[in-house]
């Protein structure tokens, strides 16, 4: 590894003999709390800036609750943007890092020279999830539709009872645990004994801060999304800087009467979309444009989904350091994806923490917490909301647009996931 960390070395991580992978642009819609707009599914016709359709040589979009109509739902809103039906597209689903799937298997693409330009993004619609009959109810109704006499089809019947007719939801449960991700955030809080209180100051300064960021017009990857027979949305709805005092009020959502997950310190249910556009250095300056960022280095993890389902960041970031070659002294901005207050604090107790390396990681030493004034500045999950699919896209955005403000050079997107999985990039801002 580098010694940057004494002298800010101003190295770039451009590799020989791999080609440069840029950000042109990336654009999203207002994340709207659910509920507050219905969005149709035609949300994700994110047009990405002015790009030519037909040079774009493919399309991948994340998505984690997936319309049974439109599973493929990549293809079907690259059609209803009005893209060539030439180009290609699939869908990639990894839940919270769906779309930084989507973007990854872009860079893989570029990078291999399979492609030169990809469109790479995310949709979540949680207004309106597929609910199911019960398994009784299907089996019926599939076996009434091969039944062929009229004797088979009333045997059928006679079988029906009133309990049939209970719905199933989508569970925001874990598959292989059985717990949802609130209550497991719960028990991570109390593990890494993060209290209440530091959890709604957290929440605070997220929503303080995207206000401040919302209100100086910084928020500016947002672009004009009308609703099919409502108005046309132009900010997210979710942000609302509340008090401590009125945080304290609220009851335990998931872990009652003792827990400290609140709605106030989670992310909630939201709709939204986002798109990038994705380039090979070389075509991108040769079509004119001028990029945003440069994709470096990045890593997917996984460990335990029953005590380690929301660790991701802590596990992937020595890991895209060590890679790159970079110190955290290096960083100059971090977008950390925020699922619940208690999440965040506990990653940065892991992260901090000799023992935690040693015992968890097989690592001799402790990468270290991010520093606060740097990290999530424009506000994040916990008050810009998490559609889930699109998140992935709008922390590389972020930290793209907070570089150029600021004219730092590295920034460091990380998220965890269900699954127990987790995810980091660097993204390394373009010389202006």
């Amino acid at each position: 590894t580098s010694s940057s960390g004494q002298t800010k070395s101003k190295k770039t991580l451009a590799k020989p003999n791999v080609r440069n992978i840029v950000v042109v642009d990336g654009v999203r819609t207002a994340f709207l709390q659910s509920g507050t707009s219905t969005f149709k599914s035609g949300l994700c016709k994110c047009k990405s800036t002015s790009v030519p359709k037909e040079v774009v040589d493919y399309i991948i979009f994340g998505t984690v609750i997936q319309e049974v109509k439109t599973s493929n739902v990549a293809r079907e809103a690259a059609l209803g943007a009005g893209f060539s039906d030439k180009t290609p597209a699939h869908t990639v689903t990894m839940a919270c890092i769906s779309a930084n799937q989507a973007m990854t298997t872009g860079v893989g693409l570029i990078a291999s020279g399979q492609c030169d330009v990809v469109v790479a993004g995310g949709v979540e619609l949680m207004s309106d999830v597929p609910i199911r009959h019960s398994r009784k109810m299907r089996k019926m109704m599939l076996d009434l539709n091969k039944a062929k006499t009229l004797g088979q089809k009333l045997s059928l019947i006679s079988k029906f009872r009133l309990n049939f007719l209970s719905p199933e939801l989508p569970a925001v449960a874990e598959f292989s645990t059985s717990e949802t991700m609130g209550h497991s955030a719960d028990r991570l809080a109390a593990a890494f004994a993060v209290s209440r209180l530091e959890q709604d100051e957290y929440a605070l300064r997220s929503h303080s801060l995207a206000k401040k960021a919302q209100d100086e017009g910084l928020l500016s990857d947002i672009i004009p999304f009308k609703v099919p027979g409502k108005d046309t949305v132009t900010k997210d709805n979710g942000i609302r800087p509340s008090s401590l005092e009125q945080m304290a009020k609220l009851k335990p959502a998931f872990i009652k009467p003792y827990g400290t997950v609140t709605a106030a310190n989670s992310s909630f249910l939201t709709d939204g979309a986002s798109a990038m556009l994705i380039m090979a250095e070389e075509k991108a300056l040769a079509m004119g444009y001028k990029p945003k960022a440069y994709l470096r280095d990045f890593v997917y993890v996984s460990q335990d989904p029953k005590d380690q389902l929301l660790l991701g960041p802590t596990y992937a970031t020595p890991k895209v350091l060590e890679k790159a070659g970079l110190t955290m002294n290096d960083i100059d901005v971090y977008e950390f994806h925020e699922a619940f207050s208690g999440q965040i604090l506990a990653n940065f107790k892991a992260m901090d923490s000799d023992w935690f390396a040693q015992n968890y990681m097989g690592r001799k030493t402790k990468v270290g917490a991010p520093p606060l004034e740097k990290f999530n500045n424009w506000g994040g999950s916990l008050s810009l909301g998490h559609p889930f699919g699109a998140t992935g896209c709008r922390l590389v955005m972020a930290a793209a647009n907070r570089l150029r403000k600021g004219g730092g050079q590295y920034g460091l997107v990380a998220a965890c996931a269900a699954g127990g999985q987790g995810h980091a990039m660097i993204v390394e801002a373009y010389p202006k």
